[in-house]
């Protein structure tokens, strides 16, 4: 996959995962500030309520602390956009800490990437954080994710 530097992260950048198809990810937490750099141009928010308002494009997962998703298929959906965007744009996943929901979320993108199920975990704490994914409920939600076509 060819990317641009102008509609994508800097491969080295804070938080960011590169999935093996080349996609570009950047994870985080909420309650940092953003690292130096652009904006993202659309963000996933994985959080119990509703974040503050961003100046970009954002949805809204209803995703309580240490939980799973309140809504799985909508969650999953979000993914999945959230998946498909990166291929084009500078897509952010981020919770409160930016290590449980959103190395799940993080995970479940590599899925949808072709990661197996059983490695994706492995996947993500080897190239985004080593904590990511906290409980066994969330590992067992990435196992589960049901993964394209």
């Amino acid at each position: 996959m060819t990317t641009s530097p102008s509609t994508h992260w800097e491969p080295a950048g804070a938080g960011v995962l590169r999935l093996p198809s080349g996609r570009l990810v950047r994870g985080r937490g909420l309650r940092r500030p953003p690292p130096p750099g652009p904006a993202p141009d659309f963000a996933l928010h994985l959080l119990g309520r509703a974040p503050a308002a961003v100046d970009w494009e954002s949805r809204w997962v209803r995703w309580p602390d240490f939980r799973l998703p309140a809504e799985r298929a909508a969650a999953h959906a979000a993914l999945t956009e959230a998946w498909e965007r990166a291929a084009t744009e500078r897509v952010e996943i981020a919770c409160g800490g930016g290590i449980g929901r959103t190395g799940t979320a993080l995970a479940c993108l590599a899925v949808l990437d072709g990661v197996p199920n059983g490695d994706a975990v492995a996947y993500v704490r080897a190239h985004y954080a080593r904590r990511a994914v906290e409980t066994p409920w969330q590992r067992r939600y990435v196992t589960r994710f049901p993964a394209r076509g």
